[in-house]
Order: C-alpha cells, then structure tokens, then sequence
C-alpha cells in the first residue's frame, strides 16, 4: 500500500504543473497536461481503453457508497440516452447532518494555504485523468455524447478547465501578501509601526448544480474555484446524470484523506425521483455559493432567491452567425455543417440562426442567393452525416425527449430547407439518434421572429433572410442585448461589415468567431486561452474561466499588531 502523500510531496510534484497553468491563463497560449488521444493512456497507472471500459462496466448495478455522514436513503435511476439502465444507487442525504459536517473540516482547510489547496486539487485532477477511459463511459451514458466527444469533452477538456480554474483562484488569493510591515513617518515623533497578515477565507459552501448534457464540463470549474479557494463544495448532479459526478467526489474524498483533510469538504446530493432539492438547496443559509449550468428559467430564479450566495451562472441564449460574404465559400459551408451537427447541436454554443441578406452573398464561387446558401448548407449537413456510423460518431444520442419534440416541431415553423431523418445505431438499438433540421424564415414577419428570437435548444437552426449587412448587425445586437449569446460568429470580406460586427460585441459583450473555414468551431472552446461566455449578456453572468470568477469566492482577513 502506498505511503499517503505529504504537503511537501504534493508541492514537489505538482507546482510544476501549477506554474505550467498560470504561465498559460497570463500568454494565452495553447497548453494542456491532458492527453486528448485515447490511446496516450495505460501507463504510470492509467486506465487504458479495456481497462477503462471494465471499470464503468463493474459500475452498472453497484451502490456507489461514498463514505458520507446523514445518509438516510440510497437513490438513482439513471438510463442511458443510448438505452442502458445504469442502475447504479447513490446515497441521499439528510441536509440538517451532511451540511454540518461540511463545515467542519473547513477551518484547517483554510489554514493549509492557497499553495497547498491548489496542489491538492492538481492530484485530484490528475487521478481523475488516470481514469479518463472510465469518465467518458459515464459521460456518454448519461449525457449522449458520442464516445470520442465524451472522451474528449468529458475527460482532458474538462479537467483543462478545472485546472484553469485552480490557476485563477492561486493568483488571485496570493495577489494580496500574506504579511506586510507598514510603517508610517511622523515626523519628528517616533513612526507608527504595525504588522498585518492577511488571510484569504471562504465565503462557506459552494454548490455546483450540474447539467445534463456536460456534467464534468460545465461542474469542473465551479467545483475547482471554490475547492481551492477554501469553500467546502456540495455537489447537487442533474437526476439524468449523476455518475460523472459522483466519482468526481469519489476521487476528491479519497485525496483529501489521504491529504490529511476532512473529506467531507466535498460531497454529493443526489435526489429521488421529482425531489426537486435545487431550489431547497440554494436558499439554505449555509450555501453561500452556487454554480449553475441550464436553463434561463432556475438561473433567473437562484439570481433573485438565493440572497445568501455569490450566483454564477451559465443559462442559455441565441446564438447567432452572419453570413455576408466569403473568400472560401467550401471551407464555410463545411465549418458550419460540422458547427451544426457536432453532439445533435445540444451544446449551449452551437449556431442556431444564420442571418443572411435576402439578396444573397458575395463568394469565391461567385455570387449566392439567399435560397442556394441554405440548399447548399443543407447539402453540406447531408453530406458531412450521409454515412451512418459517421452520423453517430459525430450526433450522439437526443439527450431527453424535450429534445426531440423541440425537433419535430421545428418543422412546422416554416419552409424546411434541411430536413431531419432518423439514423440507426447497431451498436445501441434504443437511442433516439436524429439529424439536424434547418429551417427558413422571414427577419422581416413578426410571426417569425417569434421562432427565431426564441432558443430552441438542438439540433435546430433558422436561415433566416434579413435585407441587408447592416439589419444583419442590428438584428444581432438586439438579440444578444435581448436574448443573450454565448457565442457569436460571422462571415465577411467587407472590412467595414467587420468592424461593424466587432462593435457590436463589443458593446454587448459577446464572444466573436471571424471567418472560421478550418478545422476550429464556434461551438468549441480552449481551457487556459478562449473565455466560455463573457458574463456581460443575458446568457450568462458569469465568464469560464477569469479573475471575476474566482476571487469574490474568498475574502481576505486582517490581523494588524502594533510593531
């Protein structure tokens, strides 16, 4: 059995990796410790992909005990969007126990220091890293993902973010020294003299409302920022995907043991059927942080109900891309059917209305009317999905069937220039797998604009026809100023459509895509270098990942002495 790691032991392995980290969030550049090819796995005690598979398969029907006081209940009921009954129990809690018990770990928790909470929360990573294989199963059936999206987005991607996170909260608990000597002159009197320490302290519990469709993804970063900034962290999953979460506390009780930290810093809240403890949670007086991913609806609610707590939140919004004109007319229509397609458009980034001017579009191919650039984006969509096992390995699995009704509904809200179909999956008979559905509408009828001003959360966009370049602009603003965006993109040649579309957001505060015909997304984010969400539009309060989301998790204490 191996010696349990000391403070030191922890320091010397992994402050390398720490100033790896801040040196990446100060340059921006690209970096990452996290293997994305599955096949950089089975060595230094890595799980390979047997092994890996193994291991989730030894998972399904088991009772994953955490170890956790006031469990008075085992829950889950967890069916995979590819037809799987997981059948793995959970423990349910009783608050008036759990919460307590959080809490007490917390003072020597603080007392370790900003150095030795972020090196704890690097092994908690990486030992979630060495299970990378296992992760991406969890991830994939309870989110849909495909494998190799799960296995990226689900494993290196998400834990880049946590990482990132980590690095904000560091850097900014040891802006502010942790001793100071003040002196101030009095003249011909002897000086005033003090000595100050000042402590960074939590706020309190942190809880994490995670999401159904990027459970590590979007739970990682809120988890990490208050771990490591001194909050015990309560983890409250979504009741569809619960398992990915579930053993990320695993993995974070047994490092803090073995750390020689209460455990009970971190720990899970799973619900019975329709329990509903979201709402009980947040406005408990010992929650005083919560992160939350999903819908405008409870995130507006927690950011007027839950006055106790610092709320961040990632909600939902219209994701917009103008399409004015091109000097790769190929290389655009291929980026967006990928853009479109990528995990059945179920990313809170993905496009969903195209606004293109009704008298088409000016291209390295020669002119284009409004009607060819949506037929032939539908014909890159087809293309791009025509062969089924490409189908799958790119859309997943309809996450829930809200999904699939917003879908088939789509439809009906005007002329279909890309129509949904059905696509079979040997492997996984009983997952609802779909193409995406493209409709066209009218910037100018009142009656569309109530489609296309709406979310419609999927594998659903609008081209919508729009007069010109300039109403293009202004239909974005008033969407993003409106709506909210989390992302934004847009395709031109004209310097000036350019510099109109960069003011805007700007302005608005909404991250901007140029002319992306390569092998990068709009839908698609880098940990250490691209900000996910801004926190300056309605989509989101909150930016993944940067100074403003960390450092008002933690405040910082005085102790001043006479000299």
């Amino acid at each position: 059995m191996a010696a349990e790691p000391t403070a030191q032991q922890l320091i010397a392995q992994h402050r390398p990796t720490l100033d790896q980290a801040l040196e990446a969030i100060r340059t921006r550049a690209y970096w990452s410790p996290h293997p994305e090819h599955p096949k950089a796995y089975g060595e230094n005690g890595s799980l390979d992909a047997a092994a890996g598979k193994a291991a989730f398969d030894a998972l399904l029907g088991t009772r994953l005990d955490l170890g956790q006081p006031g469990t008075d209940d085992w829950v889950g009921r967890e069916t995979s969007p590819y037809g799987i009954e997981l059948g793995v129990t959970y423990p349910h809690a009783d608050l008036d126990v759990l919460l307590p018990a959080m809490k007490a770990g917390q003072r020597a928790w603080r007392d370790a220091g900003a150095e030795l909470r972020a090196v704890v929360c690097v092994e908690i990573l990486k030992r979630i890293s060495d299970r990378t294989h296992e992760f991406a199963h969890a991830v994939m059936h309870t989110s849909g993902q495909a494998f190799m999206m799960a296995f990226q987005a689900g494993g290196p991607h998400a834990q880049d973010r946590g990482l990132e996170a980590v690095a904000y909260a560091y850097a900014e608990q040891v802006r502010t020294p942790d001793n100071a000597e003040w002196t101030k002159p009095q003249g011909k009197r002897d000086p005033l003299a003090l000595t100050k320490r000042f402590t960074p302290v939590p706020r309190g519990i942190g809880l994490v409302i995670g999401c159904n469709t990027f459970p590590t993804w979007n739970g990682y970063p809120g988890l990490f920022a208050s771990l490591a900034t001194g909050n015990a962290v309560l983890v409250k999953p979504h009741p569809r995907a619960v398992l990915p979460l579930a053993l990320t506390v695993q993995v974070a009780r047994d490092v803090l043991s073995e750390a020689g930290f209460d455990p009970n810093l971190v720990a899970l809240a799973a619900e019975r059927p329709g329990e509903g403890i979201a709402k009980t949670l947040a406005t408990r007086p010992e929650i005083r942080i919560i992160d939350y991913t999903g819908s405008t609806g409870f995130g507006d609610w927690l950011e007027a109900n839950a006055r106790q707590a610092q709320v961040y939140t990632e909600k939902a919004g219209v994701n917009t891309v103008i399409v004015d004109s091109t000097d790769d007319y190929k290389g655009m229509l291929s980026n967006l059917a990928f853009s479109l397609s990528l995990y059945s458009g179920q990313m809170c980034t993905t496009p969903q209305n195209l606004l293109i001017p009704r008298e088409g579009i000016r291209t390295d191919e020669g002119s284009k009317t409004f009607d060819e650039v949506a037929a032939d984006l539908a014909r890159a969509v087809d293309g791009l999905l025509g062969d089924d096992a490409r189908a799958n390995a790119l859309l997943g699995a309809i996450v829930n069937p809200d999904v699939k009704s917003r879908l088939e509904a789509a439809a009906g809200l005007g002329e279909v220039a890309l129509a949904s179909r059905e696509v079979a999956n040997p492997e996984f008979p009983d997952a609802v797998v779909r193409t995406p559905v493209m409709v066209k509408l009218d910037g100018a009828k009142p009656d569309d604009e109530a489609a296309y001003m709406s979310e419609c959360f999927g594998p659903v966009s609008f081209a919508v026809a729009v007069d010109s370049a300039a109403d293009a602009v202004e239909l974005l603003r008033r969407t993003v100023r409106e709506k909210g965006a989390m992302t934004v993109g847009a395709y031109t040649t004209d310097p000036e459509v350019e510099q109109a579309v960069q003011e805007v957001c700007l302005e608005e505060a909404a991250q901007l895509s140029l002319n992306l015909t390569g092998g990068v997304y709009v839908n698609q984010t880098a940990a250490f270098s691209d900000f996910h969400g801004s926190g300056g539009n309605p989509a989101a309060n909150a930016a993944l990942c940067d100074g403003a989301f960390v450092a008002n998790r933690f405040r910082v204490v005085e102790v001043r002495r006479e000299a």
